[in-house]
């Protein structure tokens, strides 16, 4: 089969879906791969590198898609990229199909099928495929970064002759991959560090890590499912709330983590909040792209508001280029395999995986997840 490895085309991003060292794995499988030219550029990684791993470079989309059996992507195809494949190819790239009807609807006229990295199944099988993980495990460690960077003040206690500098205190909503990176790379730093998750299952996680758990009375009828917190009651909102707002005045660092699957992201920090924080303090909202966990928070933008400065950057993995597409390589060249050998598709339908990641095949929206929110 002919593997085609598009560049990336949405702003801000600079990572690249297969890297050299993945082309010479899936050479070996016995797939055919063709790039296009500069695809890689951004994450450190030329044209030269992979024409020596054993791909072929092409220099532009129509060459590339006229024959391709798979096409592999980081972001969604375009509606232009769509209509350059040829119908019944297959598609593998972060789709987020529920928020996309246009492109599902593109993608079912060419009969292309389509899986999703965002959607596939957060289990101990999958593990290796899990590109929502491994992204965004770097997304919270480079937050700290940011947050430590915006901050005029180090994380540590340090005492000099001069006297004692105390610790700066970070406060991170969200004990999921993320937000457990934010809380190891905070801690490894120096800070003080507290967590507010609405998922009583995490707070164990949270200890261990050197962190102090926030807990709110009536969390531990707080379920989650796959790994996804789920939306929880407006009463237990409000007394996070209520919690949030007291230890948010001495923060020095806000980091947000928050999302909810299919939904916009819930505002967890408002901008009576946002007033009562020092200043000089630092807001991360790593949620911006989904509608933010702050509501003073700008995408792609770093804003001061009443003295706080707020960082609301969308695309955090693709500032970590080279360690993020190495890493989305694997995954993603493991779910193919996992998928398909050199002769084509196994198309296993109810096999966990290919369910659970699928979301268009033979000209049908199959996902039922996507299913139910596109078709209300």
């Amino acid at each position: 089969m002919k593997i085609a490895i598009l560049k990336e085309t949405k702003a801000f991003e600079r990572r690249v879906a297969i890297t050299p060292d993945i082309v010479k794995s899936l050479l070996k499988a016995g797939f055919t791969c063709t790039i296009q030219s500069g695809a890689g550029e951004n994450s450190s990684l030329l044209n030269a590198d992979y024409e020596k791993a054993g791909a072929t470079v092409a220099a532009d989309t129509q060459t590339l898609l006229a024959d391709a059996d798979v096409v592999l992507k980081v972001n969604a195809p375009t509606l232009d990229e769509v209509a350059q494949m040829r119908e019944g190819a297959v598609s593998i790239s972060f789709l987020y199909a529920y928020t996309q009807p246009e492109l599902v609807k593109a993608l079912n006229a060419k009969k292309i099928s389509a899986f999703s990295m965002d959607a596939v199944p957060r289990t101990t099988k999958a593990q290796s495929m899990d590109a929502l993980s491994s992204q965004a495990n770097l997304a919270g460690y480079k937050a700290v970064l940011l947050g430590a960077n915006a901050l005029g003040k180090i994380f540590p206690l340090m005492m000099t002759a001069a006297g004692t500098i105390k610790p700066s205190k970070v406060l991170i909503f969200g004990a999921g991959v993320a937000g457990l990176q934010a809380i190891a790379t905070a801690k490894r730093l120096g800070a003080v560090v507290e967590v507010s998750d609405v998922r009583p299952e995490t707070k164990e996680q949270v200890e261990s890590l050197g962190g102090k758990f926030l807990s709110v009375e009536g969390m531990e009828a707080n379920k989650s499912e796959g790994g996804y917190a789920k939306e929880v009651s407006a009463e237990f909102l409000q007394k996070q709330q209520d919690l949030i707002k007291q230890r948010i005045k001495d923060a020095d660092i806000v980091i947000t983590t928050a999302l909810v699957m299919g939904k916009k992201a819930p505002i967890l920090v408002t901008e009576e909040m946002v007033k009562s924080m020092k200043t000089g303090s630092v807001i991360v909202d790593m949620a911006v792209e989904s509608g933010g966990n702050c509501a003073l928070s700008e995408a792609n933008k770093t804003v001061v508001k009443n003295g706080v400065t707020i960082i609301g950057e969308s695309n955090l993995p693709a500032l970590l280029s080279t360690n993020a597409s190495d890493l989305y390589a694997k995954n993603i060249s493991t779910l193919l395999l996992h998928l398909a050998n050199k002769d084509g598709f196994k198309w296993e339908l109810e096999e966990e995986i290919t369910k659970g990641s699928l979301i268009t095949h033979q000209g049908t929206l199959v996902h039922a997840f996507t299913k139910g929110i596109l078709e209300k």
